[in-house]
Parts: C-alpha cells; structure tokens; sequence
C-alpha cells in the first residue's frame, strides 16, 4: 500500500512490535509520543520508555508531554498532519482534539477479546481469570474507556500454564501485522467497523498489592491462576520471616491434609490449600534472582508444619 504518514503513541515493551512493523512496512512515521522518562534502578536515574529508546534508534522524533489536555499540544499535535494515529499501551487519555487530529482516525491495540478486559491489566486478569481463549482487538478509539468499534480481531488460545510474560510476547507478536492489515483495509474503505456487544463486559483493574498477595484458603487451581498471572511481575506471594516471597511458578497437585490451610506438608514447600495443594516451582526472595524452589529451601528453609501468613 502507499505509505502513510503515522503518528505512534506507546510506552512499555509491548508497543515495540508494533512501531517496528510500521517501520519495516515503509510508514512514515512522523511523530511518537511516549510516557516522560521515569526514575528508575536503585539509582533512580531518569529512564526512557523502551518505545522512546527504540524510536530514537530509528531517529524517529520523539514527543513526551505530561499530558495531552492543553491546547499548545493539541495544537502542536495536529500540526503533523497524519494520516492515522496507531496506539499500543501509551498511558493517557486521548482528549477529542487528538481523537480526532486525522483523516483515518486513532486506532487501539487492545490485547483482549473485547469487550471482556477493558481496562489497565488485561494481560494478567485474563490468566488470573482462567480465561482459555483470549487474542489482540484493533479498535477505533473514542472517549470511553476501551469501547470503541472493533476493526480486525485475533483470536489465540493458552498453552496450559502460560503465564502473563509469555502471553504479553505472544499477543505483542501478532500485534504489529494486524495493525498493518488494518490500515491497509481503513485506506481502502474495506473494513466495517462492529459496534462491541453490549453483553460480557468486565474491566481489568489495575493490579495492587492485595491482588498479589496469596490467600490460602482459595483453591489451589485459582492460586495457580494468580502465580501465572502475575508471573513475572509484580509477582504473587507469600510473608514468611517478614520477607515477601514471590512465586513465580507452581504445579498443583490433589494432595489433603486435615492441616490449617497455608500450611507446609513436606520438605520441598508443598502448601495446603483448599481444595488439593500448591507446589512452588519458582520462587523469588526480596533482591535476589528467581530460583527454583528447591534450590531456595537449601539457604532459607521453610520445614514442614510451617503456617504461612
């Protein structure tokens, strides 16, 4: 197709295939824009968005207003006279003025099937949920908050115990060529926009500390669900010795004792749940590397009869 001329908006890692794909498709990227460099490291030395460092490697110009609201950027905005605006992950809200700055419009990559997980945490409410099928929406976007028309869908289904890493690279993967077939089909007036149902909505709230923090009086198939979720960040875990141990990875197993709930049944950390047990496989300490469970225990020993916070 004729090149157009793009203005990308993304942050974190996910939106990198994406940009990259408009890059290596000949789009004319005018202009990115990008969350502003954050502290970051033990350090806390200002750090560029991974979208930001690549744009720059590609001597893409690179915009990071704080906000979108004023009219100074709104105005510089337009000035670019794009075609389209394509978004992956960016992080604010897109006043009218901006939604509306180009012919083609703005399209989202939203990485559920809409309208199931709206919202900030998609990724890792879809595994925490148990979902089974999940995929990438291209969608127009308006004032609400994900709930525009669907333009083209992906549909995928989750290799049993993926986690949220894992699904994060397979859903930004396929990303960067759905979008190309979207603009290619907006161009040429071939794509009919669908209006989302009104029927199965749910929203992907932000992840917070109580949503990592283990209860062991759930199942352990749930508690799995959470562990692969949250794995490999920020991390499901557990308090023992006033340390919060992240697991990162877990079998489950239909293993009862009559023990309280959260307690150690062995010596290699099978833990008690409500309905069967949960095996660490994966486990973090506070400032150290992930490691296998097992390997942990060698140095920092949690016996049997242990009952977890």
């Amino acid at each position: 197709m004729t090149p157009l001329n793009l203005i990308f908006m993304g942050t974190p890692a996910f939106a990198l295939p994406t940009l990259a794909a408009l890059c290596e498709a000949g789009h004319n990227v005018v202009a990115v824009y990008s969350q502003p460099p954050r502290p970051a490291g033990r350090g806390q030395k200002e750090m560029l968005s991974p979208v930001h460092q690549y744009a720059l490697s590609r001597n893409l110009a690179v915009y990071t207003p704080a906000t979108l609201k004023d009219k100074a950027t709104q105005d510089a905005f337009v000035a670019h006279k794009a075609d389209a605006v394509v978004v992956a992950a960016y992080g604010l809200l897109l006043p009218e003025a901006v939604l509306g700055a180009t012919a083609l419009g703005c399209i989202n990559v939203h990485p559920s099937l809409l309208p199931r997980w709206r919202g900030a945490a998609p990724i890792q409410r879809t595994i925490m949920a148990g979902d089974r099928e999940t995929g990438i929406v291209i969608m127009r976007m308006d004032k609400g908050l994900d709930t525009g028309d669907m333009l083209l869908t992906k549909h995928i289904t989750l290799p049993d115990g993926s986690n949220a890493g894992e699904l994060h690279d397979m859903l930004a993967g396929i990303a960067g060529p759905l979008v190309l077939e979207t603009l290619q089909g907006l161009k040429n007036g071939t794509i009919t926009p669908k209006k989302q149902p009104d029927e199965g909505v749910t929203y992907a709230h932000k992840i917070t500390k109580d949503d990592c923090r283990i209860n062991w009086k759930g199942s352990a198939n749930h508690i799995r669900q959470q562990v692969l979720g949250l794995s490999p960040n920020p991390g499901a875990f557990f308090v023992y010795k006033d340390e919060a141990v992240k697991i990162l990875g877990a079998d489950i197993a239909a293993i009862f004792s009559p023990a309280t709930l959260g307690t150690v049944t062995n010596d290699v950390l099978t833990i008690q749940c409500r309905d069967g047990a949960l095996i660490p496989t994966l486990v973090q300490r506070p400032g150290k590397k992930p490691m296998r469970a097992i390997d942990m225990l060698k140095g920092f020993p949690i016996p049997s009869g242990t009952v977890l916070e």
